[in-house]
């Protein structure tokens, strides 16, 4: 019997949008994942003392209109369950645990590629998951040294959560940015509509 591949795709999804979702179905397709895991952390150790996040329920809630219906890819609230900050470390020994002889893969952009050895208990990630670095076209990859690692090129989708969110605040329109069941649950929950 084949091993399940799972691939891990954590974040703040706040909102979640559709550079998120091309990430999410591309690595999933490119690396033929039985089930890409969007995890929605539930204390952001890396936004800790910055401006305030939206309630975990409320970006699960958001994750989970953007993956309904989406074959494979699905929302994980295991990291609001566990509770306090959230560890890629603690989430892929979960996951290692729930799903003994899995390959599990850990989705992450350039970006924090370049500054992984900052994460908390790094080493558990490499000895427990391969990496999986999401470039753009015609991005240089990075090289990492000691990780099972594999590179998935993606459409370059500049949208930010940070603007999504002002944007919200403006009264300016999501429409092809974020999902619309997203913006949906955005206007059910009364989300960003005071705050930047």
């Amino acid at each position: 019997m084949s091993h399940l591949r799972i691939g891990v795709y954590g974040g703040t999804f706040d909102p979640v949008h559709i550079g998120h979702m091309a990430v999410a179905v591309n690595v999933r397709h490119t690396l033929r994942l039985d089930r890409l895991l969007m995890v929605v952390a539930n204390v952001p150790w890396q936004k800790a003392g910055g401006r305030a996040v939206s309630p975990a329920e409320d970006r699960l809630a958001m994750v989970e209109a953007a993956t309904n219906g989406l074959e494979g890819v699905e929302a994980s609230r295991l990291e609001i369950d566990r509770g306090g900050s959230s560890y890629s470390a603690d989430t892929l020994a979960e996951l290692a645990d729930t799903y003994p002889g899995a390959e599990l893969y850990c989705v992450v952009g350039e970006d924090v590629a370049s500054i992984i050895n900052t994460w908390e208990r790094v080493e558990a990630v490499r000895k427990l998951a391969t990496l999986v670095v999401v470039n753009r076209p015609g991005s240089t990859p990075v090289q990492l040294h000691g990780w099972r690692e594999v590179q998935v090129e993606v459409p370059a989708l500049d949208v930010s959560s940070t603007d999504l969110r002002a944007r919200v605040a403006d009264g300016r329109p999501l429409e092809f940015l974020v999902p619309d069941p997203v913006i949906r649950c955005i206007q059910e929950r009364g989300l960003y509509a005071d705050r930047p």
